[in-house]
């Protein structure tokens, strides 16, 4: 794949047009295929970001010779049925997170990709914003020591609505697989391993999904992560690690374009670089470098993350009692 890597996306929501703007900035990116089960819908997105191909059935689309990776956009109960349709199709696949609803769909997922030797990836967009990676970099030097502690928290308000997916459990709403996701993933990014101690407590709505949550882990050195998130109540969307001695603070964590480090209370390091588009452009970067150098997962966000956050979201879902209509 030296030449141009041609994109397909898999649902025309509005998660694929913020993708789409994102590769529309990459030079050796080319959107060439869209596929939804609406021919009508299909044309329209086609239409809209100028896309030369468009189909009425994800069958179609997965089959196109013209396409080499496919973006899955469509709700997160969906991920696996097309996640499989793409692999053995033998397309790459790029999975908007969270990449299974529980771990039982990733372990499939990944089994299907190895096997097939289909490279396959976690939609996991923060981890590969610049500051982000800048956050990386200064965790590796040790910048602020032995890290001990991570606060995360991603809320927003929306007013309950039945009919949405974000309260529909027919479709894993709630706030955990929503925007708790970039919480639990940005802990598992900074301590590498999966907690030894899981707590959480959740506020369950009137369509029996998860509404907000506070997060503790426990991890096997003493390390602690404090993490809340929430459908129906504002919060800050920041981030801080605290190390023994130092700092790093990154305003809107999850699209993160800064972060600030300090030792003490003075800052010594800061970073800021804007996206380049809305930021989407970072992963679809990284599924292109991994394609062309014939990896079939990334470093970066390797299967085994994935699946270590899937993981340790079942356990506080079985804390919640939290089980969706579609699962065993």
């Amino acid at each position: 794949m030296m030449g141009k890597i041609r994109w397909g996306i898999l649902g025309p929501g509005n998660i694929a047009r913020k993708f789409a703007k994102g590769l529309s900035v990459i030079d050796d990116a080319e959107l060439t295929a869209i596929g939804s089960r609406s021919k009508e819908k299909a044309a329209m997105f086609a239409n809209e970001y100028s896309v030369a191909t468009s189909y009425g059935s994800y069958e179609e689309l997965v089959m196109d010779k013209n396409v080499d990776v496919v973006y899955i956009a469509t709700p997160h109960p969906f991920h696996l049925e097309h996640a499989l349709l793409c692999i053995n199709a033998g397309k790459a696949v790029l999975v908007e997170k969270p990449m299974g609803v529980n771990a039982k769909q990733i372990r499939e997922m990944i089994e299907q990709a190895q096997q097939n030797k289909v490279f396959l990836m976690e939609a996991m967009w923060t981890r590969f914003l610049p500051a982000i990676v800048k956050v990386r970099q200064w965790l590796a030097e040790c910048r602020i020591g032995e890290v001990q502690m991570v606060k995360a928290d991603f809320g927003f308000h929306t007013d309950m609505n039945p009919n949405s997916r974000l309260f529909d459990p027919n479709l894993g709403g709630g706030s955990l697989l929503d925007v708790g996701v970039y919480t639990v993933s940005f802990a598992n990014m900074v301590f590498g391993i999966s907690p030894s101690q899981v707590c959480g407590v959740a506020q369950m709505g009137e369509t029996a999904v998860d509404e907000r949550a506070g997060i503790l882990f426990r991890y096997p050195q003493g390390q602690i992560a404090a993490l809340t998130c929430a459908i129906r109540t504002y919060i800050p969307h920041n981030a801080t690690i605290f190390g023994t001695s130092g700092s790093i603070h990154i305003p809107n964590f999850w699209r993160a374009t800064s972060a600030s480090l300090k030792l003490g209370d003075t800052v010594v390091d800061h970073f800021e670089q804007p996206h380049l588009s809305n930021g989407y452009e970072c992963e679809a970067i990284e599924v292109m470098n991994c394609l062309r150098r014939g990896n079939l997962e990334s470093a970066i966000m390797p299967h085994s993350q994935s699946l270590s956050v899937v993981e340790t979201m079942d356990t506080l879902r079985s804390q919640w009692n939290l089980k969706y209509p579609f699962e065993d």
